[in-house]
């Protein structure tokens, strides 16, 4: 495919059609300043939108760089295909009636094929798609209002929905917008491709993504990989559940690790911070924009109120941040700007003694930012316009601006409401490098992604292979087959029936475990007994299963938690691996925390240590520590099972995984997989 760049940034532009829509687009690229030519493209009209107009593509002065296709669906197809003949730089495809609606239409899906077809290597964006704005060159083939302005910098936004684009043109939080960019069906051109293309853009200083789904795993890797070697921070919101990937419910793992595990891990694993609403992620895109990256999250606050000193304390509490305590350079610089009334701690309650004196705020800010901190936000609510007098608080605008001159320091502030916080005070605070924060959740929240270090360059993903409908694999044959690859399983011997069970037992050596065979959650199903000492408990404990054959295993003893191990092929994500409190814990705990395969060293070590079990795995309360290599080394076991037998395999499970302070031992395995 030809490279995206001549279409974001074009010097031509043309708009074919003569509908509100493509004048729309005319008057918007004129109203904006658009330096290069525009060309209007009608059968029948002399002019569109008070621009001369050909009467088709052959009829162009030349190859135009960008196409806004603003015709019906079938004739869409034809005019790409003559774009593509002349050697466009690409084009933005408006209509729509292709794949997004074959439930309804069973021609959409062919037309989206005949469309692949007529473009060849030309770019396309859609179909279905509004197109872009390009706020750097005054470039728009968008064909509706919006709310941005020209900027010499700025963030680049994509998504999928062109009525989320819209509305993120129309916020009021000092956003400086470089690119704002809709993908439509991405029948051709992906999010992730766009993305590679706009962070060239030496003017992008980041990238937020609006996803509904992933696509092309290969070309996220890609995305990320770039953007790790610009230097250039990514952030997502990403929305949408995997049906195919929550379908699975025969194990824990498969509700455990559903699709939006998937998406979580694969962010995760690419370095991208993901946010959970618009407003989180417009304030952290801001954030990003101004600073980069955070080199820490310990941040501080300073506010003159008490009650939002203890406000920003308890939104900190609930998020990856740290407010450090004073160090003595802080505490002195303070004591010597505020005097002896004020309680010095971080958050900084400065009172309202220095209030309208400037200068005197400046020092008081400027004393409490330290190198040790990433920012320091300054908490400062502005007065309705419309009913009040806001002048009194310019002395805050000042001191802010001149903290940050003064020290160089990262600096915010900070509305506790994103409505307090007027947009010519945010465009004034963006323009002297001070991040303007609507909202005090958002802001802490934007803090936290910021501060969140990217991984190492990870190993290529295991891509999904195809789905299958798989078989349930007997429990000892899948135990048998993992622990081919390291994994260490109980002793254990198969009895044909519940009379055999008990001679079964006298061979592995009592204590014993007995499990019914065939049956999914052997415990909720009945299935399952243990520490059976004799062989009477034996055949009173099968005869009493819903099961006609059985599995005899030792009984492992010294047990210091039980954990789960998990894989569910998520068709849209990858193998996702998922780690959690096993046994009866599963559901009560709901503690996880899931990776997709390959996974680092750091990739595992961290989603252990984020359990709450793993507590009782280190030794809780003075017990006896779990032994962590063992664990190790289990789930390193499954990991190479499914690496060397990806092809067919659908899911595993170990719950639990026994761990003692000597070994981990697989007590139960599920394995479903087509051969």
């Amino acid at each position: 495919m030809q490279s995206l760049n001549r279409l974001f940034r074009p010097k031509t532009i043309a708009v074919i059609g003569g509908g509100a829509w493509c004048r729309l687009v005319i008057t918007q690229c004129q109203k904006m300043g658009f330096k290069g030519s525009i060309w209007p493209v009608h059968p029948k009209a002399d002019e569109v939108a008070g621009l001369p107009a050909v009467r088709d593509v052959e009829c162009l002065p030349e190859a135009p760089d960008a196409v806004f296709i603003g015709v019906n669906r079938f004739a869409t197809i034809e005019v790409v295909r003559a774009l593509a003949a002349r050697g466009a730089g690409g084009a933005v495809c408006f209509a729509s009636g292709f794949l997004e609606a074959e439930a309804e239409d069973a021609e959409g899906a062919d037309l989206q094929a005949q469309l692949l077809e007529a473009a060849g290597d030309m770019p396309i964006l859609g179909p279905n798609c509004y197109g872009f704005i390009n706020y750097l060159d005054g470039a728009l083939l968008w064909p509706d209002q919006h709310g941005g302005v020209t900027a010499e910098t700025g963030v680049a936004l994509i998504t999928q929905s062109s009525n989320i684009a819209i509305n993120l043109t129309m916020q009021k939080r000092g956003l400086p917008m470089a690119y704002v960019v809709t993908a439509g069906n991405q029948a051709q051109t992906g999010i992730a491709a766009i993305g590679e293309a706009l962070l060239e853009d030496e003017r992008v200083t980041a990238l937020g993504l609006h996803i509904e789904g992933f696509g092309d795993l290969r070309a996220f890797e890609s995305l990320a990989a770039r953007a790790r070697a610009l230097g250039k921070p990514i952030i997502a919101l990403k929305v949408g559940k995997s049906a195919e990937a929550q379908a699975a419910t025969v194990s824990h793992t498969a509700s455990l690790a559903g699709g939006d595990a998937g998406a979580g891990a694969l962010l995760s694993r690419l370095g991208i911070p993901r946010l959970e609403d618009l407003p989180s992620f417009l304030e952290t895109l801001k954030l990003l924009h101004v600073t980069g990256r955070l080199p820490s999250n310990r941040i501080a606050t300073i506010s003159c109120s008490g009650g939002e000193a203890s406000l920003a304390a308890d939104t900190g509490h609930a998020r990856a941040v740290e407010f450090p305590p004073l160090n003595a350079r802080q505490t002195a610089d303070l004591r010597a700007a505020l005097g002896p009334m004020v309680a010095l701690a971080n958050p900084l309650d400065y009172h309202t003694y220095i209030w309208r004196d400037a200068d005197a705020m400046t020092r008081a800010f400027s004393a409490m930012m330290d190198p040790q901190l990433a920012i320091t936000l300054l908490i400062v609510d502005f007065p309705r316009a419309d009913r009040c007098d806001a002048s009194d608080w310019e002395c805050a605008i000042e001191a802010a601006i001149g903290a940050r001159r003064t020290t160089g320091a990262n600096v915010g502030l900070v509305a506790t409401l994103p409505e307090l916080l007027p947009e010519d005070v945010a465009d004034r605070l963006m323009a002297a490098g001070v991040v303007p924060f609507c909202g005090l959740s958002e802001a802490i929240a934007a803090c936290e992604a910021a501060s969140l270090l990217p991984p190492e360059p990870p190993a290529p993903l295991l891509m999904p292979t195809p789905t299958v409908e798989p078989d349930l694999v007997p429990e000892a044959d899948a135990k048998w087959q993992l622990a081919e690859y390291g994994l260490r399983v109980p002793r254990f011997k198969r009895a044909a029936s519940a009379a055999n069970a008990r001679a079964v037992a006298v061979d592995v050596g009592f204590p014993v475990v007995l499990k019914g065979e065939g049956v999914a959650h052997k415990t909720e199903a009945g299935a399952v007994a243990l520490n059976l000492s004799t062989g009477q408990e034996v055949s009173d404990a099968a005869f009493a299963m819903p099961a006609k054959r059985f599995l005899v295993e030792e009984m492992v003893t010294d047990v210091v938690a039980e954990l789960l191990i998990g894989v569910v092929k998520d068709p849209a994500h990858g193998f996702v691996m998922t780690l959690a409190a096993g046994g009866v814990l599963t559901e009560l705990l709901e503690d996880r925390a899931s990776f997709l395969l390959p996974a680092s060293d750091a990739a595992i070590a961290s989603a252990l240590d984020g359990l709450r079990i793993s507590r009782q795995l280190q030794g809780y309360r003075g017990a006896a520590a779990a032994d962590r290599d063992a664990i190790l080394r289990a789930i390193r076991a499954v990991e190479a099972y499914v690496m060397e037998n990806a092809l067919g395999l659908e899911e595993i499970e170990i719950n639990p995984l026994l761990c003692t302070p000597a070994d981990a031992v697989a007590a139960d395995a599920l394995l479903r997989r087509k051969y």
